[in-house]
């Protein structure tokens, strides 16, 4: 997503580096539960009831600090376009042509906060392939830290936004592995409008609140899902790693649950249609974070970004 000048220089080079070997037996990412990781609780019933909608999100506030939020994921976004095998993230890509619909449940640490101005967190992210909207967390000094509903069908930018804040925590979040999750879902309603509903999970009411809709035709010009870990990150010259690096010592970056929806059917994510991306064993250097793991809890239906 965003691009600065004064960064230009050390993110491009980031995002082209190209990955060095890591072992197969690299414990952080060798494809199981690693000792002391905890299995992740059952997520909400797809089929829960649809009841409502998100009380607390409000349209999308453009101002100095979010137009520049908008531009950074704007522009990440291209470079991820430009360069197939960019490195800034790491998760799931679900083939199209495998769902109609794309459940997950993402970690939130209201904690986590984005020291550099210029750099963002988009973590963990969703989006289904051709759907008109990608659920992103977002963690930013310029908005804080929130939760987006980001257009794809015209709006090429987030239309809602709720504040990751005690309300939200306390509506649509249960603990997973210790830490605040929320369970969100992408579902086609319409085929033939290509229409899409994103829904999330409310633990006061059990059912799917609505978060967004929107019908038309997907222009993000990519004919795949995804959920990942994603970031935008600029060099500490004083460590030589991220910033970010440093802000998320103590953060875990989770998704779990995730599962496809296809002929009214849902399933985990596996691995013949939702392989890792870019690779399934990343090196940490091209992120900015020679401490960062990147764990696969599950058989690519569960990952952990963690130091």
């Amino acid at each position: 997503m965003p691009r600065r000048t004064l960064l230009a220089v050390a993110a491009i080079a980031v995002l082209t580096a190209v990955p060095a070997a890591v072992p197969a037996a690299a414990p952080a990412s060798a494809g199981r539960m690693p000792p002391g990781e905890k299995a992740a609780p059952a997520t909400p019933d797809p089929a829960a009831p649809k009841r409502g909608t998100v009380a607390t999100a409000r349209p999308f506030v453009q101002n100095a600090g979010s137009a520049k939020a908008v531009t950074a994921f704007r522009e990440l976004h291209r470079d991820r376009i430009a360069r197939e095998k960019v490195h800034h993230f790491w998760g799931v890509e679900p083939a199209a042509g495998s769902h109609d619909g794309f459940q997950a449940t993402h970690s939130v640490d209201t904690s986590y906060k984005v020291s550099f101005k210029d750099d963002f967190t988009y973590t963990p992210t969703i989006k289904a392939a051709g759907s008109c909207m990608e659920i992103t967390t977002v963690y930013s000094q310029l908005v804080g830290n929130e939760i987006w509903a980001w257009d794809w069908c015209g709006g090429d930018g987030p239309k809602k936004e709720i504040k990751m804040d005690a309300d939200f925590v306390q509506t649509y979040t249960k603990p997973v592995n210790g830490q605040p999750a929320y369970s969100v879902q992408l579902v086609q309603t319409d085929a033939g409008q290509n229409a899409w509903s994103a829904y999330l999970y409310n633990y006061k009411t059990s059912s799917w609140s609505l978060f967004y809709s929107k019908s038309g035709t997907d222009t993000s010009a990519l004919k795949y899902g995804w959920d990942i870990f994603e970031i935008y990150a600029s060099r500490n010259s004083a460590t030589n790693t991220g910033y970010y690096c440093t802000d998320a010592k103590n953060v875990v970056f989770e998704s779990s649950s995730i599962q496809l929806r296809k002929g009214g059917t849902w399933k985990a994510a596996s691995p013949s249609e939702s392989p890792w991306q870019p690779t399934a064993e990343p090196n940490p250097n091209d992120y900015l974070c020679p401490a960062l793991k990147f764990v696969r809890a599950g058989a690519n239906d569960h990952w952990i970004v963690r130091q």
